[in-house]
């Protein structure tokens, strides 16, 4: 066994991640990884390097959803930067198809070419705004959509939800101040159409320095229970000025 595969099992077993260390997945997140650490030279993407802390704080912690995502759903990562929640989906569930979109063109160009590396399939990246394709026909029509340290709580709701199929599901992935945020949101989330109904919490086990860390998250998971109404989204510039709190 290569010394990648053993690190990547330990971290992955140790969040309750056994089901994802394949060694065809472990293979394409390592791939992933060496791509998105060289690429960050050049181009900002994350201020995780360490090798074991990339591991920890991104795979890991982006996997935890997997498990939430229905067969054979159409997925949506909002805000994707870099890909990474996107490409751990993508890798970790064959059945499901995955959009990635950012409003960052150099960004979505490198996470297109990393899918193409990859054999990835099941993934697409595009460049645009959420509020703008909350607006287009690609309104309501996505059965799972999610978010990884994007905005805060109210804002993602205004971004994310009205791309939601009514009866689909919106996700947003947060950490220790979590639960102040998704009071802060209640507002958001009702007037938007969605109803919570599922809060995954747990303790991140991160590796960092050669130390092992606990972290508080939390994975929110809001059901679409009737259409958005029209308005929203409104534009970025008002959604940031006045959210919907």
């Amino acid at each position: 066994m290569s010394e990648y595969v053993s690190m990547y099992k330990d971290i992955l077993c140790s969040n309750g991640l056994s089901d994802y260390c394949t060694d065809e997945i472990i293979e394409k997140l390592h791939k992933a990884q060496v791509e998105i650490t060289e690429k960050n030279k050049h181009l900002n993407l994350t201020a995780i390097t360490d090798e074991k802390e990339f591991i920890s704080k991104h795979w890991a912690d982006s996997l935890k959803v997997v498990n939430h995502i229905p067969v054979n759903s159409s997925v949506l990562d909002v805000g994707t930067g870099g890909g990474i929640l996107a490409l751990a989906i993508a890798i970790a569930r064959k059945d499901v198809k995955v959009t990635a979109i950012d409003s960052t063109d150099k960004k979505i160009r490198f996470v297109s070419e990393l899918k193409e590396k990859l054999g990835l399939n099941n993934l697409c990246a595009l460049s645009t705004r959420a509020e703008e394709m909350g607006k287009g026909k690609q309104r309501e029509t996505f059965d799972f959509v999610c978010a990884r340290a994007v905005a805060s709580m109210p804002v993602l709701c205004e971004l994310c939800i009205p791309l939601v199929k009514v009866g689909g599901i919106f996700a947003s992935l947060k950490g220790k101040n979590g639960i102040n945020e998704l009071i802060e949101a209640e507002k958001a989330y009702k007037t938007l159409g969605c109803d919570i109904v599922k809060t995954d919490d747990f303790n991140l086990v991160e590796i960092s320095d050669g130390n092992e860390l606990l972290s508080e998250r939390y994975i929110f998971l809001f059901k679409k229970a009737s259409h958005t109404p029209k308005e929203y989204p409104r534009q970025y510039s008002s959604i940031l000025k006045k959210p919907i709190i």
